[in-house]
């Protein structure tokens, strides 16, 4: 099932419940928040606080994507916090199913992230035990970059070991995935949709959600 995994990082966090509530108006269904700690990536953003308040203002899954080194202290914080999905990175877990495991025991639905320079293959022995897998189309810290054509790649690389696998996990993507590009993503075997600049604009937010699931929802009955 396509999904819109609306990115808050985009938003305006002044009326942050309203903004949830206009992207959810226009289709979206899941509350993407991007954890940035200020070492794994250069910039610094937000924390089980955050998630907490989101939690209080909305019923839909809240997708904590960790950019973070040292994931493993942050987990029973965004645990209590109310967070649904979690994320870590394959490039900072040198224990990773351990991590996954400790998120699946703490009552959330565990994810794996893998930059644009990681190879898909790194995650074989994780797959069968995740709930997604979020490929990075950019490099991980800013939002407004291009999209990386080579995540298709990956993409399809993911769809086909699902496939082969008999699976269940679900592909994400995020990074530059807008308008122009979330067809070739859904046509490549993406479903959660990873979007923020290309959603939150004042006035237009419901609008530009509405169009972008169209857009993706048309692409995958094309594939189909």
């Amino acid at each position: 099932m396509i999904e819109l995994a609306f990115s808050i990082l985009a938003s305006d966090f002044s009326r942050l419940a309203e903004e949830v509530a206009i992207a959810a108006s226009g289709g979206g269904t899941v509350v993407h928040v991007d954890v940035m700690d200020g070492h794994f990536v250069p910039n610094l953003t937000l924390g089980p606080p955050v998630v907490k308040s989101l939690r209080a203002a909305t019923k839909l899954p809240l997708d904590c994507h960790l950019m973070v080194t040292n994931p493993d202290t942050l987990l029973p914080a965004f645990a209590d916090a109310g967070a649904d999905w979690v994320s870590v990175h394959q490039e900072v877990c040198p224990n990773l199913h351990r991590t996954l495991q400790t998120i699946a025991n703490l009552g959330m639905q565990p994810g794996v992230v893998i930059n644009p320079a990681t190879p898909v293959d790194t995650l074989v022995e994780v797959l069968p035990m995740v709930h997604h897998v979020l490929v990075m189309s950019v490099n991980p810290g800013a939002g407004g970059q291009s999209f990386i054509p080579r995540s298709l790649d990956k993409i399809r690389h993911l769809a086909r070991l699902r496939h082969e696998q008999n699976l269940n996990f679900r592909i994400e993507v995020d990074g530059g995935v807008a308008h122009d590009t979330v067809g070739s993503v859904v046509e490549a075997g993406a479903e959660l949709l990873v979007a923020g600049s290309a959603i939150f604009s004042p006035g237009k937010t419901k609008q530009n959600a509405i169009d972008f699931l169209a857009t993706a929802r048309a692409a995958a009955l094309l594939k189909a």
